[in-house]
């Protein structure tokens, strides 16, 4: 895969997708902040989790760290941590490198945000840094009958209507770069402006 944009030349018939978190804005520390203090309420007591910067602290890693918690635990630390997302937002940072291509591009392509967080979040982040306006449109997590996560590159590319082969995705995650893959985007055209 592609690691960087040097040397490549964008033309203005591509779309752009670009994940959130990870590839536009680091949102890892208030993640973490807020899945610690929603562990801290749900298990009234103070937890002893280490903030790991390489680490995308997330429902895997809930589970692993705290494998005694209930399905209905884990849940009420996950509506927990949504809401007290918002006492974070200050400690998100942009990654001003891949913001600076979202906001050149953003200029002579559409550009359109896919990414795994939910509608809220992601909103209050992209508002916090007055990004909201560069995407053409936005695709936010979505959730099948069956409580399953939906491919985000096979929804978006569904929804659009457009062949995955004049899509180039921005993707930190190696997961969702094999989803991008699985949609039908070219290994080529999958970007990570983290390496």
């Amino acid at each position: 895969m592609i690691k960087n944009l040097e040397g490549i030349k964008i033309t203005t018939d591509k779309i752009l997708f670009f994940d959130m978190d990870g590839t536009l804005v680091d949102t890892n520390l208030a993640n973490f902040s807020a899945y610690k203090n929603a562990v801290n309420s749900v298990l009234q007591t103070e937890t002893n989790l280490v903030y790991n910067p390489e680490i995308r602290f997330n429902r895997s890693v809930l589970k692993a760290s705290f494998p005694h918690l209930t399905d209905k635990e884990l849940e009420k630390v996950i509506q927990i941590k949504e809401s007290l997302y918002d006492e974070f937002l200050n400690v998100t940072t942009l990654i001003d490198e891949n913001v600076a291509v979202l906001l050149k591009y953003s200029k002579s392509n559409q550009t359109y945000l896919v990414t795994n967080c939910r509608k809220d979040r992601a909103l209050k982040t992209l508002n916090h840094f007055g990004l909201t306006d560069k995407f053409t449109n936005i695709f936010y997590r979505v959730i099948d009958d069956k409580n399953k996560k939906v491919n985000k590159f096979e929804n978006a590319l569904s929804i659009l209507g457009v062949p995955p082969n004049i899509v180039i995705a921005f993707e930190n995650e190696e997961t969702e770069k094999l989803d991008a893959i699985q949609a039908g985007i070219p290994c080529e055209n999958i970007y990570d402006l983290t390496k």
